[in-house]
């Protein structure tokens, strides 16, 4: 029987309306939350997910502070900026869109912006917590990924994992949070030397490679779990992940597509810390 599909979509939708209610709730308390989302340069990819976010934070109730800075502007405009927005109340959540133009020094950037209004989950001190197993702001889209799983009521306790890719936005951070609820995990990249046996070991597959296709079907071993974070462009314009999906699905239990699986649930975990960020900033 062909796998589930994984609704990341549906389950977004479902996150997205429960913290519509508790922004109404903040508001009438007199707390209004708000995200400052800074673009850098005129980066198309950038600009897409950038609209995405301020349409989705909209719809939510969230007030949403553009912040659009030239290519060309210095980095010591951009930290005088965040400087700005860390300091501002009205802003619980600040969220630079990366990758940002060559001349800025990223970790700068990353390190400038308060941990308490980190919702992208990149602040160093954010990252040591998470790997800490502490309360923090987790990344969104390691935090949709684990929130998928859990809907196919997987129960990730003993359960072998095997995350390709190790970026410090999404290899490394789910397999922190795999780790943290006691999965045994592997994490694959370019230098593993059979990454085709090491998927075939496992119950829970998290690719992030970024390259299509790359995980064949007939490596996934039957009622696996395949989480495909991929999103990538072919040369006619259309979109599909870094799992060989139509094999994928003869073998595994459930399976997220691409797009429609991760990609919204990375903006439903943005506005969900941004709630979260709100909610701890105004006690104090």
């Amino acid at each position: 029987m062909p796998a589930a599909i994984i609704d990341g979509k549906a389950m977004a939708l479902k996150i997205r309306e429960a913290l519509t209610r508790e922004v109404s709730d903040l508001t009438a308390r007199g707390v209004r939350p708000g995200l400052a989302v800074v673009l850098v340069g005129q980066n198309p990819a950038s600009q897409v997910y950038v609209r995405m976010k301020r349409k989705a934070c909209e719809k939510a109730g969230i007030v949403s502070f553009a912040h659009d800075l030239p290519a060309d502007a210095s980095e010591e405009a951009l930290l005088e900026l965040i400087s700005k927005l860390c300091a501002d109340v009205s802003v619980h959540g600040i969220l630079v869109q990366l990758p940002l133009p060559e001349h800025i020094d990223e970790m700068r950037v990353l390190e400038a912006i308060d941990p308490a209004k980190d919702v992208d989950g990149f602040h160093p001190l954010n990252v040591g917590f998470l790997g800490l197993g502490e309360p923090c702001l987790q990344p969104c889209t390691p935090a949709g990924i684990m929130e998928l799983i859990e809907s196919t009521g997987t129960k990730i306790e003993g359960k072998r994992a095997c995350v390709i890719g190790r970026s410090n936005i999404v290899g490394k951070p789910v397999a922190m949070m795999l780790l943290a609820r006691n999965a045994t995990v592997t994490i694959c990249h370019s230098k593993t030397p059979d990454i085709a046996q090491e998927v075939g070991r496992a119950d829970i597959v998290v690719a992030a490679v970024g390259r299509p296709g790359f995980v064949k079907g007939e490596w996934i071993k039957p009622g696996a779990v395949v989480i495909d974070v991929g999103t990538n462009r072919l040369s006619d314009g259309s979109l599909t992940g870094d799992v060989e999906f139509a094999g994928a699905r003869e073998r595994a239990r459930a399976i997220t597509p691409a797009p429609g699986g991760v990609g919204p649930m990375t903006i439903a975990m943005l506005l969900k810390n941004t709630v979260e960020a709100a909610t701890a900033l105004s006690k104090g």
